[in-house]
C-alpha cells in the first residue's frame, strides 16, 4: 500500500558527492522530456527525487554498489512504517557509546539494517560512509548536538517517490542494460581523483579506479549509440576530459565538502557531460 504524503521528498541520507547543491545545473542540462529514467550510482538520490517531484519520471530504475544503501531504499519503499517505528524505538540515541555499539551491531533483519544505516549516516563524522578492507563501516562518531535521526515525513515522501521504481545492487552496466532510445540515464560515479587527498572512493570494499572510469565511458558510448539521453557528472580532470572529448562538456562550480586538509575545501570545477545539446525547460 502506498502511503500518501504531500511533502516533496529530499535525500534521507547525507552522501559524499550528493547533488543537492547542483540541482539547478543538472536541471539546466537535462532533457526536457524522456521515457524511462535510470540512475546507476544513486547515492542520496537528490536528482531523481527532484525529477519525481516535477512529475518528469514515468518509470524509475535506481542502482548502487553499496548494499546497505540499496537495502535502505527497499525498506523505505516496502515497509516505511516498520522502519519509522524502529528508528523511533529509543534504541538510536545520539551519544558516543550508543554509536559504537550500533556500529558493531550485526542486524538480524532488513528493518534493523536500514535503521542502523540511517542512524550511522546521521551521527557519523561528516555523514561519511567509509569501509575498511573487510567491508566494515569505520567512520568515527561525529559529535553533533542534535542530528535528525528520524524524519518521518520525509521518509514517507521518499516512499511515495519510490513507487515507480526498480532498485538494484548490480554493476552499473547491468543496471542500464535495458535502457532504450529516448530513455534518460544519469551517471554520478565516484569521482576521478584530481589529487591524492581531494577525492574519496571507498564507499564499498572495492575502489572505483581508472579502469572503472574507462568502463563507464564505454558504457556511455553504447547508450549514446542506442539513442538514449546520457548525462554524467565527474571531476574536471584530464582523464575525464579525454574519455568524453567527443561529447558536450559543461563546467560547473561545486563545493568540496570532504578533504583530509580543511584548507582544501571550497569551490572547485566539476563537469557535466551530455551526449545531446542543451534544452530549455518548459514552464
Amino acid at each position: 500500500m502506498i502511503i500518501r504524503n504531500t511533502m516533496k521528498a529530499k535525500p534521507f541520507v547525507k552522501w559524499a558527492g550528493g547533488k543537492t547543491q547542483l540541482l539547478d545545473k543538472l536541471l539546466l542540462y537535462a532533457p526536457v522530456s524522456f521515457e524511462n529514467y535510470y540512475e546507476a550510482f544513486v547515492g542520496g538520490g537528490a536528482f531523481f527525487l527532484k525529477l519525481s517531484s516535477m512529475n518528469k519520471i514515468k518509470k524509475l530504475v535506481i542502482n548502487d554498489s553499496n548494499l546497505e544503501l540499496t537495502a535502505a531504499y527497499r525498506a523505505i519503499k516496502e515497509t516505511p512504517r516498520a522502519l519509522i517505528e524502529e528508528l523511533g524505538s529509543g534504541k538510536y540515541v545520539n551519544d558516543e557509546e550508543t554509536f559504537y555499539k550500533i556500529r558493531r551491531l550485526k542486524p538480524t533483519n532488513d528493518i534493523e539494517a536500514a535503521a542502523r544505516f540511517i542512524y550511522l549516516n546521521r551521527t557519523a563524522f561528516n555523514g561519511l560512509y567509509r569501509v575498511n578492507s573487510a567491508g566494515e563501516f569505520n567512520t568515527p562518531f561525529g559529535h553533533y548536538k542534535n542530528p535528525t535521526i528520524l524524519d518521518e515525513q520525509n521518509l514517507l515522501a521518499v516512499h511515495e517517490a519510490l513507487q515507480k521504481d526498480e532498485i538494484y545492487f548490480v554493476e552499473f552496466e547491468q543496471a542500464v542494460s535495458n535502457a532504450a532510445k529516448n530513455d534518460f540515464i544519469y551517471f554520478d560515479p565516484p569521482y576521478q581523483p584530481i589529487s591524492k587527498t581531494s577525492s574519496f572512493t571507498k564507499y564499498t570494499q572495492k575502489d572505483f579506479n581508472e579502469n572503472d572510469q574507462r568502463r563507464l565511458a564505454e558504457c556511455f558510448k553504447r547508450l549514446d549509440k542506442k539513442g538514449c539521453f546520457v548525462m554524467l557528472s565527474n571531476s574536471d580532470s584530464p582523464l575525464i576530459r579525454e574519455l568524453y572529448s567527443q561529447y558536450n562538456i559543461h563546467i560547473v562550480k561545486a563545493s568540496r565538502r570532504i578533504n583530509a586538509n580543511g584548507f582544501g575545501r571550497g569551490e572547485i570545477n566539476e563537469v557535466i557531460v551530455t551526449n545531446y545539446g542543451v534544452f530549455k525547460w518548459g514552464k
